[in-house]
This record gives C-alpha cells, structure tokens and sequence, in this order.
C-alpha cells in the first residue's frame, strides 16, 4: 500500500508496457520510497540529506531512472524524473522519434504494439514478438502473429521530399490500423 507522502508520480512509457512511478518524499522522517506500478523499488528512511538523487531501474530491459529532489525555498521541494540518462521529456520525444505504437483490440483483447524503429523489434502487450521481415518493392514488412491474425507492418518512403522519413502502418488481416 502506498503511503500519504507520495508527492510525485509519472508514467513512462516504454516497449514492454507503460510504467506508473511514484515517489513518496517523507520531509519530516527523512524517507523515501520509490514505487512502480505499485511495487516498492527503493525504501531509504531517515535521511538526513533532504534533497539528492534515487535511482533505480525500470521495464524487462532494466532501463535506469533517477529522481532529482531539489529544495525550491524553506522546505518546499521540486520532484523532477531522468529517464535513460535524459529528462522525462527528452525521454519521450526521443521515444516518438524511434518507436511507433498502435493501440487496438484483437479478439477482445486491448493490445499495445509498439515498433521500435531502430531494430524493427516488434512489441505486444509487453512480449517480444516473433518476427519475419522481407524487402519488397516499396519498402519493407515486418509480418507476425497476434493470436490467429496476421499482422504486418509496412516500411516505405514517406515521399519524394527526404524530410517526410519512412511511413510505418500496421496491418491487421490486411486492414489498416490507425496509430496511437
């Protein structure tokens, strides 16, 4: 359970699900509690030190997140987040650069795919998907299962103009699915 002192909280989203961090920041104790998705990560109690840094790691591939406390006036304090050695935000416009992600219901199912451009790894709810990729004449596709569908993910020019990039679309049973 969490405690009354929770003074931040974030989501950050990443291949293998999106994370919900909580830090409780006991000014009058010295305690800090780092939690994701929940799940106490970091307990420090009486601290002397009031401000500072707690790191920890978040997801499957152990991605490194810090807090930053710093004292703003008196004892009011700022919470801020580093995620991957970068500002949350920074973080997530890093993230919509290199990552595609498309949210659908399949069966029933609310399903979270998330491609990461770099590696064409491909992500579902959390679990790396088997993949097949293949070069045909516009680009690529990237094919999978999600259940008894097939799933494609198409990689073409984006355009005759280098700025417009590579256009990735997901494929459902050969019906395309909108992007989150």
């Amino acid at each position: 359970m969490l405690g009354g002192d929770v003074v931040a909280v974030w989501e950050v989203a990443l291949s293998d699900g999106v994370y919900r961090i909580e830090f409780a920041h006991g000014t009058t104790t010295g305690k800090r509690v780092v939690y994701v998705n929940g799940k106490e990560v970091v307990r420090k109690d009486w601290m002397f030190k009031l401000v500072g840094k707690e790191s920890f790691t978040v997801g499957g591939a152990g991605t490194k997140a810090t807090i930053n406390i710093e004292a703003i006036s008196g004892f009011a304090y700022e919470y801020s987040l580093d995620v991957g050695g970068k500002s949350l935000q920074k973080f997530i416009d890093n993230r919509a650069k290199t990552t595609k992600t498309w949210l659908l219901s399949v069966d029933g199912e609310d399903c979270r795919v998330v491609l990461e451009k770099d590696t064409m790894d491909v992500w579902c709810n959390g679990q790396k998907m088997e993949t097949t990729g293949e070069f045909v004449d516009d680009g690529t596709e990237t094919h999978f299962s999600l259940g008894e569908h097939d799933c494609c993910i198409k990689a073409s020019s984006g355009g005759k103009k280098k700025k417009n990039g590579i256009d990735h679309h997901l494929l459902l049973d050969g019906q395309n699915v909108s992007p989150q």
